[in-house]
């Protein structure tokens, strides 16, 4: 499958227009923002996990980071509640649950393959200020506050991300509500500006370039 595949292009996918499709595994359903690939792919994407639902054991070759947006995602490295910032690197194994239901935004098969730094970050960013959460040559992620009408210089001379967590930013002619998400190709820069009640967004930055992962690599379990 490929969806929004073409990263020398704009992609935006609303939350409240994308329907839940079934996955392989009985209680998880996802919202699919891009995707080279079939079940195993470089992908981004929203998965909800019911209540007592889970993963078969597996190896992200590729790497996987994400963010839990409701609930508690569990695995044996621990609870992880809402708020909760995770990169499990290329060749870390897992079995993801929730037992009491769980939503994530997840990147999968995008890391450096060389890359070993697990990370556990709870995100509380400042208030009108912004978290930093992974930082690397090649790749920005950060959690930024925004007042009400406050602004934020998108760096997108290596591409960029945009996912609204709480309120609403306009970027450019698009205005994104929760947890809507926007992909800018490298060039440039712009601004997300924060609507009346403020807003809350993650973006990731610097890595829009061809997928580093092997196409040997996709064809493991991710």
């Amino acid at each position: 499958m490929d969806l929004n595949a073409d990263f020398d292009r704009p992609a935006l996918v609303r939350f409240q227009e994308t329907a839940w499709v079934p996955s392989p595994m009985p209680g998880v359903e996802r919202k699919m923002l891009d995707r080279i690939g079939g079940e195993v792919a470089r992908a981004t994407s929203l998965v909800r996990f019911a209540p007592g639902s889970a993963f078969s054991p597996h190896t992200h070759d590729g790497g996987e980071e994400f963010l839990v947006l409701d609930g508690v995602f569990q695995d044996e490295h621990g609870d992880f509640p809402a708020g909760s910032y995770i990169r499990n690197p290329p060749t870390s194994r897992h079995t993801p649950a929730a037992a009491e239901g769980a939503l994530i935004f997840v990147k999968l098969h995008q890391f450096d393959p060389a890359d070993r730094t697990e990370l556990r970050v709870a995100v509380a960013p400042p208030p009108d200020g912004t978290q930093t959460l992974f930082d690397a040559p090649d790749e920005h992620v950060a959690i930024a506050a925004l007042r009400p009408g406050g602004a934020l210089r998108l760096d997108v001379t290596g591409g960029v991300e945009v996912f609204v967590l709480s309120g609403s930013v306009t970027v450019g002619a698009e205005t994104l509500s929760g947890w809507d998400w926007l992909r800018l190709p490298p060039g440039g820069a712009a601004d997300a500006v924060a609507g009346d009640a403020g807003a809350t967004v993650w973006t990731k930055s610097r890595h829009l370039a061809p997928p580093r992962v092997p196409a040997t690599d996709l064809l493991h379990r991710a």
